[in-house]
């Protein structure tokens, strides 16, 4: 039985050394590798139904897992016609899995380092060229014209993602005193916890400080907020409402459609073609 076909409570209790070795591996993945909730969440589900899978086939104890055990369980996804990229997720986390408990002693071999993943084609996402983000950014400053503090806003977000090439979960949290006006730097909360600061350049940050002096104008009555960027109820804005705010900006600028990865992207590419060192801009894009 899969995952998506148990309800909520019906699960049988896994093997007293099995909930151990999935317990042990959920908090070594949120404590000590500092990974995100939602990639603790995914993986932990992961090994859990792969566990559970083990458990009927007889399996009580990690020692017990097999690669061939590893492998009837990935099939039974791809027979279920899922897609590569969530067949090669749970690969990945099972063999993530298999390596803590070889390291942690409760296995003899690592039985997931041979298996092997379905390759994925991924293809870049569309990027600008330097024409292109002018016209997109001098679109977006003609649209707020009219002082709106929805269009004031729209543009410090597309200015900002362009500027810094940050990623649109570090854009949503952050908050107005990340924001240095006299260094032009922002201060994000990157993957696995890690903490950077960006610089961005004039454009950018006469667009923040635009939108900071009509931010108020967004906020309820009584209403009262630390995030750089709000809603058009007042609350903090969320991923889904930017990735809106940069469609809708490309579709009429007229230039290709983007998402913020697009523009992280593009960024990325100026840069480098700026004569930016290549390790440099890995570690500003975090």
């Amino acid at each position: 039985m899969s995952r998506s076909q148990r309800s909520a409570g019906s699960d049988p209790a896994l093997p007293r050394d099995l909930t151990a070795a999935l317990s042990g591996y959920v908090s070594y993945i949120r404590d000590e590798r500092g990974r995100s909730t939602h990639t603790v969440r995914a993986y932990g589900a992961d090994v859990e139904d792969f566990l559970r899978f083990s458990a009927d086939r007889g399996v009580t104890n990690p020692a017990e897992l097999s690669l061939a055990g590893v492998r009837a369980w990935l099939a039974r996804y791809s027979a279920e016609g899922r897609a590569r990229a969530s067949v090669a997720r749970r690969a990945a986390s099972v063999r993530s899995f298999t390596a803590w408990c070889l390291r942690r002693g409760l296995t003899p071999t690592d039985v997931g380092e041979r298996l092997a993943s379905p390759r994925i084609e991924r293809t870049l996402p569309t990027i600008l060229d330097r024409h292109q983000a002018e016209d997109l950014m001098q679109h977006a400053a003609v649209a707020a014209d009219d002082g709106s503090p929805v269009a004031l806003r729209d543009r410090a977000i597309i200015e900002l993602l362009y500027a810094t090439g940050i990623r649109v979960a570090e854009l949503c949290a952050a908050d107005v005193d990340d924001v240095d006006d006299l260094r032009r730097t922002i201060t994000v909360l990157g993957k696995g916890g890690k903490q950077r600061t960006v610089p961005f350049g004039v454009p950018a940050a006469l667009a923040v400080r635009q939108w900071c002096e009509v931010r108020s104008g967004l906020l309820p009555p009584g209403g009262a907020t630390s995030a750089l960027f709000l809603g058009v109820r007042g609350g903090r804005i969320d991923p889904r409402a930017v990735r809106s705010v940069v469609h809708a900006l490309t579709q009429e600028a007229g230039v290709p459609d983007l998402a913020p990865h697009g523009l992280r992207h593009t960024a990325a590419t100026h840069v480098l073609e700026g004569g930016a060192d290549l390790r440099m801009v890995q570690e500003l894009l975090g």
